[in-house]
């Protein structure tokens, strides 16, 4: 058979309704400056699908500060990978004070999170280890998982009884082969919005022995105090061994980092094979990156400005008898009932009659019977963007109650 034949017999359970979606629903096409009102298909649409949480993406000072930087250093510089010729002060510099923030060591920048990751675990376990982690561990654990050649256990997510259970299997399996054991959890969970057990995890280091790797995307300059992540929020970040979060979300940039000791990280530097292979993170990041860090560190009222329209959001939704699920993060999921073109009709409405603009998650990300409209509240919002929402969703929960999106042309089309 040819290698490409079950391709066009079999696009995958979100490629088979590309034909409908794509430009639409898949990959559509948000433009204008970034911010919570932009452009869809000619429309202003007030959107929350934006991972810009402290509303940095457009601020002013940052938009300088990345223009002089391209300016004066262009995209190229510096050319090749860092252990050869890619290296530079402003590279250490944004280390340092990353690892400082995060109450770390030492740390190690990469060039993107979703390979940074899957580095990371690859570089940390040989097949003699046992990597335990959480069911609903983003995918980009997933993959680094695949490239892992030892035994893995997975555990319910945020189950920690059952997390003891696969340790005690862990241990004797690595015991037997002379290897370690690797928890990976994430700090805030992208789909539910809910945090990672981190002190309970870290509460059973005192019965087994294990090491922790904590990918903390959405809690990076979000949650804790002073913004240093999930682990600070829950008082443990001392007992993560491995924190690692990307640029993508509160930093509003492209890259990422691990932090931990300094034994660890000069083992990661020199054996992470897609930062030794691979060019080195661009300067107009780095410099764009150590602006946005002072900012993180100096302006609190960003993160304040965040959670004041998130608790207006989620408390909201919660008077209106919305489900919202165990969010403790910005994330906001809003769970309604129906099938997949129902969930095709209802984000068509939102967009095209209310002007929402909002991710729709449909199997087989949540189960078939599931629809997940999901939010991701910034600082740049306002109380104003929020209250209009709400009324929005009222709305089409209504319609949905009634069956009006079983009925439409759209509705057909994306029936199962």
């Amino acid at each position: 058979m040819d290698l490409f034949d079950k391709i066009k017999s079999d696009r995958g359970p979100l490629g088979k309704h590309s034909d409908v979606s794509e430009g639409y629903f898949m990959f559509p096409k948000l433009e204008g400056d970034i911010a919570p009102r932009m452009k869809f298909r000619g429309k202003e649409v007030l959107t929350w699908s934006l991972n810009n949480y402290l509303g940095l993406a457009n601020h002013p000072d940052i938009r300088k500060v990345d223009a002089d930087a391209s300016a004066e250093w262009g995209l190229g510089y510096p050319m090749g990978a860092r252990m050869m010729s890619g290296n530079t002060k402003y590279h250490e510099e944004l280390e340092g004070q990353l690892a400082d923030f995060v109450q770390k060591e030492d740390c190690m920048l990469l060039n993107f999170g979703y390979q940074g990751i899957m580095s990371i675990i690859d570089a940390l376990v040989d097949r003699k280890d046992v990597i335990v982690y959480d069911a609903e561990s983003h995918a980009c654990i997933i993959d680094g998982l695949r490239m892992h050649l030892g035994k893995r256990f997975v555990y319910p997510h945020n189950d920690i009884e059952n997390l003891e259970k696969q340790l005690k299997r862990a241990t004797r399996l690595a015991n037997e082969n002379g290897g370690g054991i690797l928890v990976i959890t994430e700090g805030v969970f992208g789909m539910s919005g809910n945090m990672g057990n981190l002190k309970d995890i870290v509460a059973l280091k005192e019965k087994y022995e294990f090491r922790l790797l904590v990918d903390d995307a959405h809690g990076f300059g979000t949650m804790g105090a002073t913004g240093a992540g999930t682990g600070e929020e829950q008082g443990v970040q001392d007992g993560i061994d491995v924190y690692f979060s990307t640029f993508a979300k509160a930093m509003a940039s492209i890259g990422a980092f691990a932090a931990g000791d300094k034994d660890v990280i000069k083992f990661l530097r020199y054996n992470t094979r897609s930062q030794i292979f691979a060019k080195s993170l661009p300067m107009p990041l780095v410099i764009g990156g150590i602006k946005r860090l002072e900012m993180l560190r100096s302006m609190p009222e960003l993160k304040e400005n965040l959670w004041k329209v998130v608790n207006g959001l989620q408390n909201g939704l919660r008077e209106k008898g919305f489900n919202i699920g165990t969010t403790q993060s910005p994330v906001t999921p809003v769970m309604l009932s129906g099938g997949v073109g129902e969930a095709a009709a209802l984000s068509y409405d939102l967009r095209e009659n209310y002007n929402i603009f909002c991710s729709v998650v449909i199997y087989p990300v949540v189960p078939k019977d599931v629809i997940m409209l999901r939010l991701i509240p910034t600082a740049a919002h306002s109380m104003e963007d929020v209250d209009e929402t709400i009324r929005a969703f009222e709305s089409v929960q209504d319609k949905l109650n009634d069956g009006v999106y079983r009925k439409g042309e759209l509705a057909a089309a994306f029936a199962e």
